[in-house]
């Protein structure tokens, strides 16, 4: 599930299903999009965050066994697509563990600050599942040349590596993560900012954003039809 509060005119979306790491359903997907678009044209900016120890865990792969892999990743692609139609800054206070699709879904971020506990992880390659979330376009703009070995390697990483290669832009204590993130936001939305107008000039591009859509959701048609997707989520589950 999903809490949604407003603190000093900032929306905080609160990823809250500890007890699965807040792996994300396709109903918590749909219910994130949602959220993000509301408050995108009320609040002054957005935050998410996750409880307990992890940010997310990603997609909730129990869930997703047996069901299209297309539709899952279009769920995702959805929320990054949500995220960069917004016109205010939306930033992620990644308390913890970041995995997968979850991670994937930060790239598009204005910001991501994070805890000593943060983690990043993409496991898709050894799973056997392709990357989404117009990651193949945004994660080597934020990283470089990294980018296909973090794919490849399925690579785990503490929040000293992220920072150091530019996934998180800033560490701070888990008792300081809310009030860093609200505000930067409130920095960003002070009175005669043109944040809007920067917002729609440096942020990612929508149309190689759609294209990188267009491509992972071919790719995942290949790794669906090959059948290295369902025996990697299997062997998950098993595991």
């Amino acid at each position: 599930m999903i809490e949604v509060t407003v603190r000093d005119e900032v929306a905080v979306i609160t990823l809250a299903r500890p007890d699965k790491l807040n792996a994300l359903t396709a109903t918590m997907r749909r219910d994130l999009a949602a959220a993000v678009r509301e408050h995108g044209k009320s609040a002054r900016g957005i935050v998410v965050t996750g409880t307990g120890r992890a940010f997310s865990a990603g997609e909730d792969l129990h869930e997703a066994a047996g069901q299209s892999l297309v539709a899952e990743v279009e769920l995702f692609h959805d929320l990054t697509r949500a995220v960069l139609e917004t016109r205010v800054p939306v930033v992620a206070a990644i308390n913890g563990l970041a995995v997968g699709g979850a991670a994937e879904w930060t790239l598009c971020f204005d910001t991501r600050i994070g805890t000593p506990a943060a983690e990043y992880f993409f496991p898709e390659n050894h799973i056997g599942l392709s990357i989404s979330n117009a990651s193949s376009y945004l994660l080597p703009r934020l990283v470089g040349a990294k980018a296909l070995k973090l794919v490849l390697d399925s690579t785990r990483m503490t929040a000293e590596q992220a920072h150091t290669i530019g996934l998180l832009d800033e560490i701070v204590a888990p008792e300081d993560l809310l009030d860093t993130a609200i505000a930067r936001v409130h920095h960003w939305t002070a009175p005669d900012t043109a944040t809007a107008v920067h917002l729609r000039l440096l942020r990612p591009s929508l149309a190689e954003v759609e294209r990188a859509f267009t491509m992972e959701t071919e790719a995942a048609i290949e790794v669906e039809e090959s059948g290295i997707a369902q025996a990697g989520i299997t062997r998950f589950i098993r595991r």
